[in-house]
């Protein structure tokens, strides 16, 4: 089934009967390659060869067997108006008597993986919801290997009971009347729609609403029980009124049994899971929910001491580090052989040393102090350099710098404060720091609101200006203050753009104003004749001679 030739394996109960045990070889979903094929334990659930439950493996129900004939009941799962071979359809299992659209709606209500059809999830899920919810030693007594013949009439009893009473087959029909509610969620069935149908209680179930009331699974091929008025898959209610063994997965019918880890167990069945040893009145450990002796715990998951090779017992202390491991006598110091149970301690190459030991060998020694950093010590480090942590402070205020920021500088670390305040570029007329823009004179900064004309105070930013004295100044100003004034208008020439001028012995005049008093005529490059404190060209200076 599902591409896997399953071989069945012949073996016999206790009288003789023969038990087919078709899961044999079958792959554990769970360990994959680590296993090599489900074998059955001599008694436990559970495969000799990953550990792992039976129902983990790819497990099937026995040859397409009928539920019904598999629970004992009569009748034919097949009758009803129309009776088909699911696998007709694709299907490993149908509910019966529904025609084949009516069979697609129903599936169509539940969740993809309870859907059976063959050579998908759904399939296998529904092979092992067999195995789990109608386990064969709870239906059949061929099946129960470790039953004592003196309890075998009561489990006739409790089997008989049980069909007669609570065991039945669900069926799936159209809800008949309006009004009408589901048995579990207690909401209403649409009128016509689909609805399962158990008749030992008389009520009618959403599709999805029939589970166990234990397990919450659904009904796998609708088989179910009846305890107290709720639903149960038969593994559940049968473990409302009989203990089950936590080894062999079989009911127990002897009054006399163990309870150990909240479970119970047959007495011969509370039993190492690593070498089956009884555990009845001996010492074991849990783990993974499985118990085991003292040897073989020890065997299997016990350290061994890293000092003296030796298995950590439970009865000893396991003292971890690195995932190294040492009894407690054997946590010694590699070098001076003192124990360090409680106290600190350093790594060095797979060996542990106590922390002066490894200070004098292999402590690194702070930048700041020059003292060792002693194991377990805080350690602040920067680059290839390394401080105590209140050795790593600013080397003006000497304040530790902790997680504050900090700017390096020629070795020397400073606070933020503290190098704004010794190297920050500051402005030579206010003395504070220029933290954006500004101007540069004469290779010294300047906030651009304190560059101004030393005259009249108005910012020289942006503006043409000059100087005297090494002090900046308008060009208005400085007109005002230093330039020559022209003979002709009075006005300073400042020079300021390329202005040119004309001087003659203590006088001066713009190149414009430079012009013959008598005809206007510009006298730039051209001889002339003085005439008091006018200038006059040759030729004016002819006609008044004449």
């Amino acid at each position: 089934m599902n591409g896997v030739q399953r071989t069945p394996v012949e073996a016999f109960d206790a009288k003789g009967v023969l038990i087919t045990d078709v899961d044999e070889g079958q792959p554990c979903l769970q360990c994959g390659e680590a296993c090599s094929g489900f074998s059955p334990h001599t008694w436990r659930k559970n495969c000799t060869s990953c550990k792992c439950p039976r129902e983990a493996h790819d497990v099937c129900h026995e040859e397409w067997v009928s539920v019904r004939s598999r629970l004992g009941l009569k009748g034919d799962e097949s009758n009803g108006p129309i009776g088909v071979d699911p696998r007709e359809r694709g299907l490993a299992w149908a509910p019966p008597g529904l025609p084949s659209h009516k069979v697609e709606e129903y599936f169509s209500m539940l969740p993809e993986i309870a859907v059976p059809r063959l050579g998908t999830p759904g399939e296998r899920h529904r092979d092992r919801q067999l195995a789990i919810q109608l386990p064969k030693q709870d239906l059949a007594r061929a099946y129960c290997r470790h039953l004592d013949p003196k309890h075998a009439s009561s489990a006739d009893d409790f089997m008989a009971a049980r069909n007669e009473i609570a065991l039945d087959i669900g069926s799936v029909q159209e809800v008949p009347e309006r009004d009408l509610e589901c048995g579990v969620c207690e909401s209403s069935l649409k009128y016509g729609s689909l609805a399962v149908s158990a008749s030992k209680l008389g009520l009618l179930y959403h599709p999805t609403c029939f589970r166990c009331t234990d397990c919450k699974e659904l009904l796998v091929d609708l088989a179910y029980c009846v305890h107290d008025d709720m639903l149960f898959c038969e593994r559940h209610y049968a473990e409302q009124l009989k203990p089950r063994c936590a080894a062999c997965d079989e009911l127990i019918f002897s009054g006399e049994y163990t309870k150990a880890m909240n479970k119970d167990w047959h007495s011969g069945h509370f039993c190492c899971w690593q070498c089956d040893e009884s555990l009845t009145g001996q010492r074991y450990v849990l783990r993974d929910e499985h118990p085991y002796c003292i040897k073989c715990y020890e065997s299997v998951f016990a350290n061994g001491c890293e000092e003296c090779s030796k298995i950590i017992g439970i009865d000893s202390k396991d003292l971890s580090y690195k995932d190294k491991h040492w009894h407690e006598a054997c946590f010694l110091c590699n070098r001076c052989r003192v124990s360090l149970v409680d106290k600190q301690f350093g790594s060095k190459v797979d060996k542990i040393y106590c922390g002066n030991c490894y200070d004098s060998q292999f402590a690194s020694r702070c930048d700041g102090c020059g003292e060792i950093f002693r194991a377990g010590t805080k350690k602040m480090e920067y680059k290839t350099r390394q401080w105590h942590e209140k050795c790593f402070c600013c080397v003006v205020c000497k304040n530790p710098i902790g997680t504050k920021s900090f700017i390096p500088r020629e070795q020397e670390i400073y606070c933020a404060g503290c190098y704004e305040d010794k190297f920050a570029t500051r402005c030579v007329k206010c003395n504070k720091i220029i933290t954006s823009g500004g101007v540069t004179y004469k290779n010294e900064p300047w906030h651009r609101d304190c560059f101004t004309c030393s005259n009249c105070n108005n910012s020289l930013a942006g503006q043409r200006f000059t100087s005297r004295d090494d002090k900046p100044y308008c060009a208005d100003c400085f007109g005002e203050l230093f330039a020559k004034r022209c003979t002709a208008c009075s006005k300073p020439i400042t020079g300021i753009g390329g202005t040119r001028f004309i001087s003659f012995e203590d006088r001066h005049w713009h190149n414009d104003c430079f012009i013959c008093a008598g005809c206007k005529t510009s006298l730039v490059g051209r001889g002339f004749i003085t005439d008091a404190d006018d200038i006059i060209c040759p030729e004016c200076a002819k006609m008044k001679l004449m």
